[in-house]
């Protein structure tokens, strides 16, 4: 019995959590089929095979996490971080990076496409949890909130020239989560909004006014105009946001039925956006408001076990571990959500655990189990 020692702390999971996540992916894989499925006659795309053998390899990265003890890769984390960098300079290099839906995020990596920058985001996560939890720095000091946002501007640039601005406004939404949880004072905050509204004032004057200037910030403009104006362009950049309003409205209570849904089946919502960034509105439309409500409460349920993670954390790293790896995830729902339902702009942005993707999902459920390795070492109360 000695041998199996090591699997000792899965008895002090977060079940709830575990259930959870394994009712989302399971949610997942179900919807990802139905968005792929047309008529009996016509054959399904293979995406919801991928997305089980993803979940497979995610499970192993949760189990494996969660048995490592978070407080080991203290000394690992800049090693860790630089060799996420790495893969981001890689994804810029021509030949390496892979060019998909306008963008360069993918490379080939043992047969299959990674996208760096799901990975950059947890090593970023881990060197700040590192950073913000030595002793010796003062939270309040104003030199804090700077040289945090030094360590992830490298990471933020280099996502910003793929062009990726949705991670990377993600990226500098969890530094802000993890340096209020840090103790960082509310009258810091204050002038970090004053500096927020001039460099957003900025660079939307400089889109407007000098576009030339941001070539590749572009495509953001049309966007923000189109948010305001749905119909502007309603066959082009205004048709995923139309036609995702009119899935999710339709839906109604209860929804049209599993595989009943004609937004989807019909073409209206693409093919090559229905299973990822837009599969709420498929979810939405064929079980209604009933069912979206019950796809919250399971993200509810996983955030809550994050928070709960933080507040029992042995020591600061892991909570700002725990609070960071949780608000990335928060970010990710509800910047989903809400650009489907048309609350915020269009953004590349996909849903945890249920949208399609290999590296997303694995990295999602990595980040989980670094939550439940906070978890399982928590001090006794």
């Amino acid at each position: 019995m000695s041998r199996f020692t090591f699997l000792r702390p899965l008895r002090r999971l977060d079940w709830s959590l575990v259930l959870a996540m394994f009712a989302l992916l399971v949610g997942g894989i179900l919807f990802i089929y139905s968005s792929s499925y047309r008529t009996a006659e016509l054959p399904v795309s293979p995406l919801y095979l991928r997305q089980l053998r993803f979940a497979l390899v995610g499970l192993a990265a949760f189990l494996a996490l969660a048995l490592l003890d978070y407080r080991r890769l203290r000394d690992y984390a800049w090693v860790i971080y630089l060799l996420g960098l790495l893969g981001l300079v890689l994804v810029l290099v021509p030949g390496v990076g892979k060019k998909m839906y306008g963008a360069v995020r993918w490379i080939t990596f043992a047969g299959m496409q990674v996208q760096p920058s799901e990975l950059a985001k947890l090593a970023t996560i881990l060197v700040l949890a590192r950073f913000m939890s030595n002793p010796d720095r003062n939270p309040e000091r104003f030199s804090y909130i700077a040289l945090a946002f030094l360590i992830v501007l490298p990471a933020v640039v280099l996502i910003l020239k793929e062009p990726d601005l949705s991670t990377a406004s993600v990226l500098l939404a969890v530094t802000l989560i993890m340096l209020f949880a840090a103790g960082v004072p509310m009258r810091r905050f204050g002038a970090l909004a004053l500096l927020a509204v001039i460099i957003v004032g900025t660079l939307l004057g400089l889109l407007f006014l000098l576009p030339d200037w941001v070539p590749h910030l572009g495509y953001v403009k049309e966007r923000l105009l189109v948010f305001f104006d749905p119909g502007r362009d309603p066959l082009k950049t205004g048709w995923n946001a139309i036609q995702s309003a009119l899935a999710v409205g339709s839906g109604g209570l209860t929804g049209k039925g599993f595989l009943q849904g004609t937004q989807d089946a019909l073409g209206y919502l693409p093919r090559t956006v229905a299973a990822n960034d837009f599969i709420f509105p498929v979810i939405a439309e064929e079980v209604g408001f009933a069912g979206s409500a019950v796809l919250l409460s399971l993200f509810a349920v996983v955030l809550l076990a994050g928070i709960r993670a933080a507040a029992a954390a042995e020591d600061k790293m892991g909570r700002l571990l725990a609070v960071g790896l949780t608000g990335l995830l928060f970010c990710h729902v509800f910047v989903n959500i809400a650009m489907t339902i048309g609350l915020l702009p269009i953004m590349g942005i996909p849903l945890p655990l249920v949208s399609y993707g290999g590296t997303f999902v694995v990295g999602a459920m990595g980040a989980l189990g670094l939550v439940q390795s906070v978890y399982v070492r928590r001090r006794l109360l």
